[in-house]
């Protein structure tokens, strides 16, 4: 038997998600929601902001589930950290996909814990043997708990390291070769990445494993600068989707075609029709990316 049929025998698939254009679920924006019924392809949450018992946030949640087709994303799991994941967050975060039943899980190529410590951040690993290892059995042991194959996010990154010997893209190639897991492909991450550290985004988005790829988000970006006085780009969330990145995304659809897309913006959050609009916009994108693709199969079936 191959390494990839053990590790996905017995597990559901990750995405049963719409090709369509999601975005991230805000409380602020609950009364919108209900009161318009957006045609909407699904929504995400962050697993972490929902892992108490009740309240709110859950009553608002089980109205939407009632509706929407779910996504959930996870930023505590630590996956890339050099020490055992947290057997407490992977169980509270199992009650909740239980409890849900979303359409997929996710989680970052990245680290943010070690020990008893915690970091409010996604932090990068080194592209190498003794991570891959790691990784993939902390992928493994994700599946094996939650009873799903999972997607693995593609990271912005502020830096490389010396000690890789894998490119990102073969890292995550391996990652989901070995696992059987599934890739989110985060165009903004790429775009981000691309110019921190100086690379193309557009020969990363050609040379991508699209095979492996359910789920694509996008996102604003803020502009700094480092010491050297080079712009320097953050992951952000605050702001919306540049056009350097609407044009990486479409180059990405002449690959995978249509494709689950959510908008993601966590910070300074905006009015819901500003949400929506950017939603919109990604669902124009799909539907041409559906007709190119139908019109390629009428003339193949010719």
């Amino acid at each position: 038997m191959m390494l990839d049929d053990r590790c996905t025998q017995n597990r559901r698939p990750a995405a049963a998600l719409p090709a369509r254009a999601g975005v991230g679920f805000k409380g602020l924006h609950f009364a919108e929601i209900i009161r318009s019924r957006p045609n909407i392809g699904f929504f995400e949450i962050h697993a972490e902001n929902l892992m108490g018992a009740g309240g709110p946030p859950h009553a608002q949640l089980s109205r939407i589930r009632a509706d929407y087709a779910l996504s959930v994303h996870g930023v505590g799991l630590s996956i890339g950290g050099g020490t055992p994941l947290n057997p407490r967050h992977l169980e509270r975060l199992k009650t909740l996909v239980d409890r849900y039943e979303p359409a997929s899980f996710s989680e970052h190529l990245a680290w943010s814990s070690h020990g008893t410590s915690f970091l409010n951040d996604l932090l990068p690993v080194a592209y190498h043997m003794e991570t891959l290892e790691r990784v993939v059995s902390n992928v493994q042991q994700v599946q094996e708990r939650l009873n799903r194959r999972i997607l693995l996010e593609n990271p912005a990154t502020y830096l490389e390291f010396e000690t890789s010997t894998f490119s990102e893209i073969e890292f995550l190639d391996e990652i989901a070769r070995r696992t059987g897991c599934g890739l989110l492909l985060d165009i903004t991450n790429v775009h981000v990445s691309a110019v921190n550290n100086y690379f193309s985004a557009e020969a990363y988005i050609d040379a991508f494993p699209m095979r492996h790829v359910e789920e694509i988000h996008l996102a604003g970006f803020s502009c700094d600068s480092d010491d050297l006085d080079q712009p320097l780009l953050i992951d952000a969330h605050c702001r919306p989707v540049a056009n350097e990145v609407w044009a990486l995304y479409q180059r990405a659809l002449t690959r995978t075609g249509p494709i689950a897309t959510l908008i993601e913006w966590d910070n300074d959050i905006p009015s819901w029709d500003v949400l929506h609009a950017q939603a919109q916009r990604a669902e124009a994108l799909l539907t041409m990316a559906k007709k190119i693709k139908a019109r390629r199969f009428h003339a193949v079936a010719q």
